[in-house]
Formats: C-alpha cells, structure tokens, sequence
C-alpha cells in the first residue's frame, strides 16, 4: 500500500497493471455531433419522464467526466505499466471527446428551455466539496461511477428494445458514448488498484456514490419537468416509470451488475464485451463528421 505522505507519486513494483483485452483500443474521436429542430423533444420512445431523465444525466456528463479525468491523473506519475500509461492518455481524450459532445447535446436541451444553466451551477458545488476528499477517495467515487455508466453502456448495447427507442437524432451520439465508456471502463479500476485502493473503499463509494447519483438525476429530472410542466403528461410519466424501473426496465435491469462489484475479486473486464464494442464500433464511424474523419487530439486540460 502507498505511504499516506505521498499517494500521488509513489511508484508501484507492478509490471503488469492493465487488464484491459489486447483487442480493445482506447483512443479518442471527435463526432461533430449536431442536433437541431428535426430532434424531438421527447426522444426516447416519445416519452415525456424518459427523455428528460436522460437530458438530466446529460447534463452530469461534461463536469462530471472532467472529475473523473483530474482523479486518474492525480495517479499517473506513479504508473509504470506502459499499457496503462497510454490507456490512461487514451481515457484523458475520450473524457473530452464525451464533454464536448454532451456539451452541444445540452445547448440543445437548454435551446428548448431547460434550466441547464443553474444544474451546471449547482453540480460544480457539489463536485467542488467532492474535491476536497483524500485523492484516492476521489479515485474510488470515479471507479464507481465508472462502473455504473459502463453498466448503462452494455445494457444499451445489448438491447436492440433500449436503442430502438431512441430517435435516430439522438442514437448515434449515445451508442458511440457506450462504446467508449466500455473500452476504458477498466482505466479508472487500473489505477485504483495500483494506488493500493481497498475493498473498503471501492465498495464503500459505490454506495455513497448511487445514492448521490440518484438524487442529484432525480432533482436535474423534476427541474427539467418543471420548466416543461405545460406538457405534463401523468400517463407518460407513469409509463416512463415503468419502463425505467418495472419488471426489464432500463435501470432496474442493472441490479445485478451493480451487485458484480461487491464480489471480492471483481474486475471490469471480468465480462468481455469486446466483440460488441468492435461491432458497435465499426458502424459508428459513419456518423463522424467530415472535419473529424481523421481524428482530434484535444483533451481536457
């Protein structure tokens, strides 16, 4: 375990660190995703509830994903697998690559109403007293909230019913945010393992971290409800419910996976996905657009 004096900078003896399947690459591309009027409002299965409980999470994406970025990288200097060291500069540009896709899903969401704005607001309050947390705590609420959007990614990946649901507006830019949340869905659980992070810890923030998570989904999705209240529909919502939390829903599906990660042992890639990613991955490329056929380098920063 790392010295309590210098948990950034300790290296590990470790020469094998990643685990990640030789066959999946972990490099960032920018989409140009663009969403205008021919999106509707209600684009999940024109579901009033749905479609704003996704807008909701939409929102967490671009400030959440530079958290997650500034909790591994707090750990890089330590690493000295090479693999994991060109996985973690892979994740870095995925993570921007997501924050800036969602961030013009969100104009667009802000475009017909939404109070994005004051959510951004509240969010970096809450990520701010995160923050102040030992780093490697910091790590282990990033490993949780890892593992459940790579649960939400398998999920719509394997479901042809979840994806089928979504206007073809909107499909592209959430199938190609699965794909790269599973590619890297192990960085994170890498690099906390080679912290010298507990089971204590990991389990532990997987709680905290549910818990917060849902609540802060809940409240952005009653906000977004609420600016749109003229359209309130009880019908909708009660179906919206059910389909997100009844007998298969979208969430209540995930029980058994957010379970996994109690298991003492458990790693990420202890479920390859690794082929669906790579056909997932091979019919994403035709919604990139033209400017970034050859790929971006940006990163957050």
């Amino acid at each position: 375990m790392l010295s309590s004096k210098t948990p950034e900078t300790t290296p590990v003896t470790s020469t094998q660190a990643s685990n990640t399947p030789d066959n999946v690459s972990i490099k960032p591309q920018r989409m140009g995703f663009e969403f205008g009027e021919q999106v509707p409002r209600y684009w999940i299965g024109q579901n009033y509830l749905v479609s704003h409980t996704m807008n909701a999470l939409s929102v967490l994406f671009p400030q959440g994903e530079q958290f997650f970025v500034d909790s591994v990288r707090a750990f890089r200097g330590m690493l000295q697998d090479p693999k994991l060291k060109e996985e973690v500069r892979g994740f870095i540009g995925q993570e921007a690559m997501h924050s800036l896709e969602h961030t013009a899903m969100n104009q667009h969401v802000r475009d017909q109403g939404a109070p994005v704005e004051v959510m951004e607001g509240d969010l970096k309050v809450l990520l701010d007293a995160v923050r102040m947390l030992p780093k490697r705590h910091q790590l282990a609420v990033t490993c949780a909230l890892e593992h459940i959007t790579a649960m939400m990614a398998d999920m719509l990946l394997e479901r042809d019913d979840v994806r089928e649901e979504m206007d073809e507006g909107m499909r592209p830019l959430w199938v190609w945010h699965a794909i790269e949340e599973t590619e890297h869905k192990a960085v994170a659980y890498d690099v906390f393992q080679q912290a010298g992070g507990t089971y204590l810890e990991r389990t532990a923030y997987l709680l905290v971290s549910t818990a917060i998570l849902g609540v802060v989904t809940t409240w952005f999705t009653g906000r977004m409800m609420l600016s749109d209240r003229r359209n309130f529909s009880l019908t909708s919502s009660a179906k919206g419910l059910w389909r997100l939390w009844g007998r298969n829903g979208n969430f209540s599906s995930l029980i058994p996976a957010w379970l996994d990660y109690f298991r003492p042992g458990f790693h990420p890639w202890d479920k390859d996905n690794s082929e669906l990613v790579a056909r997932f991955k091979s019919e994403i490329q035709a919604y990139v657009a033209p400017e970034y056929q050859t790929g971006n380098r940006r990163t957050l920063q």
